[in-house]
């Protein structure tokens, strides 16, 4: 019998490579003598590149770049995958929320600059692919900071150069790009959000990052200004396109500044790590994550990984463990067992910090169903 583990992580709890780890430990005590292949995944958000490192035997390198605030530097990281040449850049390990406290939030002043500093460095490292994550960051600056770095340049009326942050967004007045060109660069977009607009990079993403309604305004203002300027110069119309408005108009205007595509996460991690191929001749498919709802079906990394086992063999079997299971329907999901890990009536903060304590008995619940079938 051949089995592939694919979990996401579960949020505050297990990272993805745990929960494949003890799953895994308890099918070689279940099914003595299965074929069993780990491969941690994300839908592009919070461990997604560690979990890529961890199926393509991948590290990171440690390099120091401008920090959210344009006056501070932080030590940041970008994942590294040798035989492939390919880079991985997190938005948060330089530009991220994470990086301020809750008073230094103010995306008038902070900055992509330093994730264009790690992309730079990727680039100087000779990669064949740039993948960025671009969750979790501080910033409404349409990615010109990190461009910046790379080289183009936002000159004024005047001819200077402009600023940093997303409040310098409207007195670009002239944009010159670099002499040199990245790599194929892709961005992992899980939101469809426009660029502009009540849905868009401002009026959305702007007070988590804390954006007062004036600073709303304004960045609104700059991000229209700036899209109006790319039109006239480059002919690309940015404003309408899904998932534009991510990450403080990053993903967007990335467009432009790296050439990127924007594409689904779970849909780029399951390519990098050639899941269909591993799933051709596997009897069993078993995935999981701490909340599997009705939601789960439709865009996250489970539903992307059981759709994908499936295309590569409509014969496989599913099974689905999770911390909680709401899940209106189980059996028009098409599943063959979905598994709650934890006692319905234990708390959830217990729940999720004794995960490690139910998953490997909710795999042994999982091996008596399949074997009294």
């Amino acid at each position: 019998m051949k089995w592939v583990v694919a979990f996401d992580s579960f949020k505050g709890s297990l990272s993805a490579q745990s929960a494949c780890a003890i799953a895994a430990k308890q099918l070689v005590l279940s099914f003595p003598g299965s074929s069993i292949l780990t491969l941690p995944v994300g839908d592009g958000g919070e461990g997604t590149i560690d979990a890529i490192l961890a199926s393509l035997a991948g590290s990171w390198i440690s390099t120091e770049v401008v920090g959210p605030l344009p006056d501070r530097r932080v030590k940041s990281q970008f994942g590294w995958c040798d035989r492939e040449r390919l880079a991985l850049v997190e938005l948060a390990a330089a530009s991220g929320l994470p990086l301020l406290t809750p008073d230094q939030r103010n995306p008038m002043i902070t900055t992509t600059f330093g994730t264009g500093q790690l992309i730079r460095a990727a680039w100087e490292e000779n990669a064949e692919k740039i993948v960025i994550g671009a969750g979790g960051s501080a910033t409404v600056d349409g990615g010109v900071g990190a461009a910046m770095a790379l080289g183009w340049s936002f000159l004024d009326p005047a001819g200077q150069s402009i600023g940093l942050g997303g409040g310098e967004l409207g007195r670009i007045d002239r944009i010159l790009p670099p002499p040199f060109q990245l790599p194929p660069v892709e961005i992992l977009c899980d939101v469809t959000n426009p660029l502009l607009g009540p849905r868009g990079a401002a009026a959305v993403f702007g007070p988590q990052k804390g954006a007062t309604q004036e600073m709303v305004n304004e960045l609104e203002r700059g991000l229209t200004h700036l899209s109006e300027l790319v039109h006239q110069q480059f002919g690309m119309q940015l404003a309408e396109v899904p998932g534009a408005g991510a990450a403080g108009g990053f993903s967007g205007f990335g467009m432009l500044w790296f050439g990127a595509r924007l594409i689904p996460g779970i849909d780029e991690v399951l390519s990098i790590l050639q899941f269909e191929q591993m799933c051709r001749d596997a009897d069993w498919i078993l995935t999981g994550e701490g909340s599997f709802d009705d939601q789960s079906l439709s865009g996250k990394a489970v539903s992307g990984v059981l759709a994908a086992a499936r295309k590569a063999n409509p014969d496989i079997r599913t099974a689905v463990l999770a911390g909680k299971v709401s899940l209106t329907d189980t059996s028009s999901a098409g599943l063959d067992r979905v598994i709650e890990i934890s006692p319905r009536d234990l708390p959830v903060d217990m729940a999720i910090a004794q995960a490690d304590k139910w998953l490997p008995r909710a795999g042994d619940r999982l091996a008596a169903e399949i074997k009294r079938a």
